[in-house]
């Protein structure tokens, strides 16, 4: 599906609409997995404030049970084909092995109520992922995406790595925050 996109010549530019267009039914979770995986990967600094604001604002509607709707400057945000394959093609091996992986399993965890909490957890990441952490938007955007393909495919057992992923996420975060400002007050004495 999205390979097609990014291999259509006769666009110069993808937008995030054309995205929502093509994920249709599956676009708030698909857009989680898009905006939360460059992420994952070493990226220049300040790539997680870039697609951190979309992740929050996407989750929020998530978590309130609503189909995905964007403001117009998020809405009509692109890149350039040719580097909307290159994130593609470096994803592409993650994906399709994570593929194998998933299939419908525990459907109550991939219920209505259930994808509304996992959209809750994912905001709280998404926030997290905006902080200015050196490396500290790896760990919560990882558990977004394990989140966001559980709820794409209906997986309950990845709902539950990816729960698990997020408290640990938050304990670190929790435990750089707590050491810094611990540090700053041993300085400051």
């Amino acid at each position: 599906m999205l390979t097609r996109i990014a291999g259509d010549a006769g666009r110069d530019r993808i937008s995030v609409t054309d995205l929502l267009v093509l994920l249709e039914g599956r676009a708030t979770a698909g857009l989680l997995l898009l905006f939360a995986f460059p992420n994952i990967l070493p990226m220049p600094p300040g790539t997680s404030g870039i697609l951190g604001l979309p992740l929050v604002y996407l989750s929020f509607q998530m978590m309130l049970g609503q189909r995905p709707w964007l403001p117009r400057f998020i809405a009509q945000r692109s890149l350039p084909r040719t580097e909307f394959a290159a994130i593609l093609s470096r994803s592409a091996p993650f994906l399709v092995r994570a593929e194998r992986l998933l299939s419908p399993r525990i459907p109550p965890l991939s219920a209505p109520l259930a994808v509304r909490l996992a959209g809750g957890l994912c905001l709280g990441l998404s926030v997290v992922l905006l902080l200015p952490i050196p490396l500290g938007n790896m760990l919560p955007a990882l558990a977004i995406a394990i989140l966001a393909l559980g709820v794409l495919e209906r997986d309950g057992l990845w709902i539950i790595a990816g729960s698990l992923l997020a408290v640990l996420a938050f304990a670190l975060i929790w435990g750089v925050i707590w050491a810094f400002f611990r540090g700053l007050a041993l300085l400051l004495a």
